[in-house]
């Protein structure tokens, strides 16, 4: 083993430097494409929800953009319905280039749901509009197999990356996400590559990303790990809910309803008529101003629980969008209201619970980790990391990505299962 390293190290070097100039040029184009591009849909995301909060009226409109998402994808898009399961599915089988109308029609698709009353996220159109813009270079380079999965993880760290604002999270997020339980570092340095320019140029367009604050973090001691492990637990079952949920709603619609297009116009009609009744719009969209509110006063009990079970209503019946930005709500809600029962600051709760959720849906403990330093600072980092090891180990072999591959166990009891699938599981 030592002579083989030895006799590496004496020529690896100079075919290093090649491979730097090699994925930093192909990390630029990708970085300052995926990074307008996700400048762009935030500019959008904005504009359609202060459109819909000042026209609330366009609700009732949910259904027929549901019925035009819905055509649109059943006579159109049958070949890139698979959204973020697509993706994985073409990483651990590659077989043709993902085609790029994924990006233009997910973007479409996100936007229209939040202006007319939706509950999504952005994460999902990220990640879907950064692999297929990368996965257009395969052909633009003639490049293999193995390279091709390189490109698919730039796109996912791109979209990622630049849509939150969080680099190092999305590097991360796009090596620990495609296999549950590894990381695949021969992708290391184009994945950082593609985050961090992707970021860079969607910063360059004057985007604003939301700034999140946690004004006091205790001590560490026993205790207060204990109280962040108990938390850690409630953060597990929160996220276990929701991917169950989100599966169940989907595989409902699915039955009950046939033909594709319908599912959304019955789904949006129901979403309209709840909001409706309700008189209140605080858990449809992005939920952005509720998830401020958590970090400094005590929410309702019950906000968590309802943001479930509008996502995974709406995500079901075939609106387009991701799940992270609602994983925050639901996170920071559930954190907040825990500041009764856990004597934690209640902005440490409700940050805990923004990545830690979002943790154990995507079983992506590190990438988390590194987003809640990224957007809390480094003084909460331990308590953060508690939080989202636990709820990654205690939401069990679930996730929001049916198609994600565990490549090694959460722990030994179910060595059995390496390398089936999150669905099979």
């Amino acid at each position: 083993m030592q002579n083989q390293l030895k006799r590496f190290s004496r020529t690896e070097q100079v075919p290093i430097v090649l491979y730097l100039i090699r994925w930093f040029t192909v990390a630029l184009f990708i970085g300052a494409l995926v990074g307008s591009c996700s400048a762009f849909f935030l500019w959008a995301l904005d504009l359609a929800t202060d459109y819909r909060e000042d026209n609330l009226w366009i609700i009732a409109l949910l259904p027929l953009s549901g019925l035009i998402i819905g055509l649109l994808y059943h006579y159109y898009g049958q070949d890139v319905v698979g959204g973020n399961n697509q993706i994985l599915e073409e990483f651990y089988n590659p077989s043709k280039v993902i085609p790029l109308k994924m990006a233009p029609f997910v973007l479409f698709g996100t936007v229209a749901t939040h202006l007319f009353g939706g509950s999504a996220g952005r994460e999902g159109t990220a990640v879907q509009m950064g692999g297929a813009i990368a996965d257009q270079f395969t052909r633009l380079f003639g490049f293999k197999r193995r390279d091709r999965r390189i490109l698919l993880t730039m796109g996912v760290a791109a979209g990622f990356a630049s849509v939150f604002g969080t680099p190092l999270a999305g590097a991360v997020f796009a090596l620990e996400v495609l296999i549950v339980g590894r990381m695949r570092y021969e992708a290391i340095l184009p994945s950082f590559l593609a985050a961090v320019l992707a970021d860079y140029f969607c910063n360059l367009w004057g985007t604003p990303h939301t700034v999140y604050s946690i004004a006091e973090v205790p001590e560490m001691n026993v205790l207060n790990v204990l109280y962040t492990a108990a938390a850690g637990i409630a953060f597990a079952l929160a996220a276990l809910t929701f991917s169950k949920a989100t599966h169940f709603s989907t595989a409902t619609f699915n039955r009950l309803l046939a033909w594709p297009p319908l599912r959304p116009v019955v789904g949006g009609a129901v979403i309209a008529l709840i909001v409706w009744a309700m008189g209140s719009t605080r858990y449809i969209g992005l939920g952005i101003p509720v998830i401020l509110e958590s970090f400094d006063q005590q929410v309702n009990s019950y906000d968590f629980i309802l943001k479930i079970a509008f996502t995974a209503f709406t995500l079901g019946a075939g609106f387009k969008g991701g799940e992270v930005t609602p994983l925050f709500f639901i996170g920071a809600t559930l954190g907040s209201a825990l500041f009764g029962v856990i004597p934690l600051p209640i902005g440490l709760l409700a940050g805990m619970g923004f990545v830690a959720v979002f943790a154990g849906a995507t079983n992506t403990p590190i990438a988390c980790t590194l987003m809640g330093i990224e957007l809390f600072g480094i003084e909460s980092g331990v308590f953060i990391a508690i939080a989202c090891v636990v709820a990654y180990l205690f939401s069990g072999h679930t996730g929001i990505y049916g198609a994600q591959v565990v490549g090694s166990p959460k722990h030994q009891l179910f060595l059995r299962n390496k390398s089936k699938s999150i669905k099979e599981i």
